[in-house]
């Protein structure tokens, strides 16, 4: 079973920084794309990132500049490096990613990570 583990959340304060990192383990052939979404206290889940697994990255508007998406394939883990954080980043953080195991290619999530930002 794939098990996807986040990290890195916390309480920042206005401009200040974040790293979230989220680490899939278990039988895995390989990994296609993942990604990072967000969800706000009575807001829809939104895609932030994503980045495929050659590398191909894409950011929505609002964090473009300031968030950066990478990926170690070697550990099966994707990062989110969050910088110039303010009030409207605040949210919880899912990882998402696309694997391929011996039942084929799947789905999940991460469990999520709460990131504040407040002074």
């Amino acid at each position: 079973q794939v098990q996807l583990v986040e990290s890195g959340g916390g309480l920042v304060q206005p401009g200040g920084s974040l790293r979230l990192s989220c680490a899939a383990s278990g039988s895995i052939f390989s990994i296609g794309n993942m990604a990072w979404y967000r969800q706000a206290p009575g807001k829809q889940r939104e895609l932030v990132a994503t980045i495929t697994s050659g590398g191909i990255t894409k950011y929505e508007d609002s964090v473009k500049g300031r968030f950066a998406i990478s990926r170690d394939n070697y550990k099966n883990t994707v990062y989110l490096q969050m910088n110039s954080l303010n009030a409207e980043d605040a949210a919880v953080y899912y990882c998402y990613c696309e694997w391929h195991d011996s039942s084929g290619w799947n789905v999940g999530w991460g469990q999520g990570t709460q990131v504040t930002v407040s002074s």
